[in-house]
């Protein structure tokens, strides 16, 4: 039921009901039940008429004469769920209710408040409904801001901070992002402590199981709602309701128990501007790059016909047709060391990268698209006169890109952010190159793949002028893949269970027992020694392990989608 409903105890507050000198005689800890709709009945079946929720007042004159009556009355208003019984004294009862009434009211938990004074019970009514609809109105007015709010996040292009941001102030409630894998991609605390919010996110996380894309789980106390577009989820947004963590209990009358419809609304409509501004969000550069960018990111992620991207580029000089065509991606190998020196000097730093790109394709004597694709690279497509040109003009590129950055590095260190060592240092960059391809339309191939073995090869020590598909080896594969929301899928299928019960058995983490298992071949005994087990509890473990995932430990093919699942789990957990 939704909270924007006055209370019992509220609604003993107004004037009307304080005139007729209310006193509660039973039920005392439902008095904060809150009440949807007042309804006057003088007849003892009345229960049948009621939806639950509503305050009952009476005068009792209709009400049985027997004990054995007056409880199944009570019985029947506590089953159907009404928020209280007013009785008003004077016709039917002088001095006070029955005390086999008042007896059954309190076993069942039902306010009764008796009016020792007399009342116009449409003065009641008329008080109590003008508070509802007010309420109502407040909280249309609330769920309107909620609405132009996010509208405007969405025409402003405003970044997932500021979309959580937003989310956490208009709820007064802790706000996480998270992916498919349980890692936080963002969160607002609301001013309660983060370290305590976040602290075992994932065991946390992964005990919250609501049922449905949107939904309430009433055991933890956390809204959550799926994060996707076009039939693409790759997330969770969860808003903690109530903000102190104190889960409030189902009361009979409040089927749900959880948070207000504005609050539903408002984290659905904030993932519905998570996912609109992940489909949308576009970098902000300078003019004169701006057309190479264009022309690249329309090969990317085919925002533009391959024919007109080829005839701009042959109008900038760049003719992609006919040619050998090779993508490559330049990009520095540690993304912290911009994170140090602030978002502005990050960007020149990358824009730096960008013109030392340039300038290499220019001195290698290479025709080439160049340009910055997103916060961290600078692609390139090479256009070679043939396939045999390809090694040779790789490695004119490496080492005219190496001169570069020596140049830079000798003038302008301190703003480009460069080593004048190659290879040495947080500035050191990493040069990626796909597979050659026949065609434009072929394009696009190159340069995903050049993209994915540069990010790959951050995880490798190996200091290669160029890095190429045979570099990147299945943990590199994992790793670049690893916000891919298809591969989190594939681990929860995998390892879900399992980890859902190391969540509720931290002293146990079956997962290590796992890992020591299949990474020791599969050599029972060889990973007892490893984990530091008796044999007995080590096959023990694997036994159980086996239960829980329903699983052949010894199957050949089952241990390897398993060991797959867990460096794929590594990637995801990787900083």
């Amino acid at each position: 039921m939704s909270a924007v409903f006055p209370t019992v105890r509220e609604i003993l507050a107004l004037d009307p009901v304080r005139h007729g000198a209310p006193r509660v005689v039973a039920g005392d800890d439902g008095l904060d039940r809150p009440v949807r709709w007042v309804h006057v009945a003088e007849v003892p079946d009345i229960a049948t008429l009621l939806g639950g929720g509503e305050l009952v007042l009476t005068t009792g004159i209709g009400l049985p004469a027997d004990d054995a009556g007056l409880r199944a009355f009570i019985g029947d208003l506590a089953d159907v769920g009404v928020s209280g019984l007013v009785v008003e004294l004077g016709r039917r009862y002088l001095s006070g209710v029955p005390r086999v009434m008042a007896a059954a009211a309190d076993r069942r938990g039902l306010p009764l408040v008796e009016l020792r004074r007399a009342t116009p019970f449409v003065r009641i009514t008329e008080a109590v409904h003008a508070l509802i609809v007010d309420a109502q109105l407040t909280e249309l007015r609330a769920t309107e801001e909620i609405h132009q709010r996010f509208n405007d996040l969405s025409v402003e292009g405003a970044d997932t901070a500021e979309v959580i941001r937003q989310a956490a102030e208009l709820s007064g409630c802790p706000v996480v992002l998270e992916n498919l894998s349980r890692q936080v991609l963002g969160y607002d605390p609301a001013g309660e402590s983060a370290e305590l919010l976040l602290d075992g996110w994932e065991q946390h996380s992964r005990r919250i199981r609501p049922a449905g894309r949107t939904a309430y789980d009433l055991d933890s106390g956390w809204l959550v709602t799926t994060v996707g577009a076009r039939g693409q989820d790759w997330g969770r947004l969860l808003l903690r309701w109530p903000a102190s963590g104190d889960v409030p209990s189902a009361q009979a009358g409040e089927p749900t128990a959880g948070p207000p419809t504005r609050l539903t609304i408002l984290i659905e409509r904030a993932a519905s501007t998570l996912a609109l501004g992940r489909l949308i969000r576009r970098d902000a550069e300078g003019l004169e790059r701006q057309i190479h960018r264009t022309l690249l990111t329309a090969l990317l992620d085919h925002s533009r016909p391959v024919d007109e991207v080829g005839l701009r580029a042959k109008a900038l000089g760049v003719v992609l047709d006919r040619r050998h065509l090779v993508g490559v991606m330049v990009r520095h190998r540690a993304d912290d060391a911009a994170g140090e020196v602030g978002p502005e000097a990050a960007q020149a730093r990358l824009r730096d990268l960008a013109e030392a790109v340039g300038q290499a394709v220019r001195e290698a004597k290479l025709t080439a698209l160049t340009s910055a694709v997103d916060d961290h690279s600078v692609g390139a497509l090479l256009a070679l006169p043939d396939p045999a040109a390809e090694d040779r003009a790789l490695s004119a590129f490496a080492s005219a890109l190496h001169r570069v950055r020596l140049d830079a590095g000798t003038g302008r260190a301190s703003t480009a952010g460069v080593d004048p060592a190659r290879g040495a240092g947080p500035a050191a960059v990493i040069v990626a190159a796909g597979s050659g391809v026949g065609s434009l339309r072929e394009a696009r191939r190159s340069l995903v793949e050049a993209r994915q073995i540069a990010e790959a090869a951050r995880r490798d020590r190996r200091d290669l002028p160029i890095f190429r598909l045979p570099h990147v080896g299945l943990a590199g594969l994992l790793h670049l893949l690893r916000d891919e929301p298809r591969l989190q899928t594939f681990v929860e299928r995998e390892l879900g269970t399992l980890l859902e019960y190391d969540a509720r058995h931290p002293r146990e983490q079956l997962l290590d027992t796992l890992r020591a298992y299949l990474e020791q071949g599969r050599n029972k005994s060889a990973a007892a020694a490893v984990a530091h087990l008796s044999r007995p509890a080590f096959y023990e473990r694997l036994a159980r392990i086996a239960r829980i995932l329903d699983v052949d430990l010894d199957s050949v093919e089952a241990a390897l989608s398993l060991h797959v699942a867990l460096l794929a789990l590594e990637a995801v957990r990787a900083p």
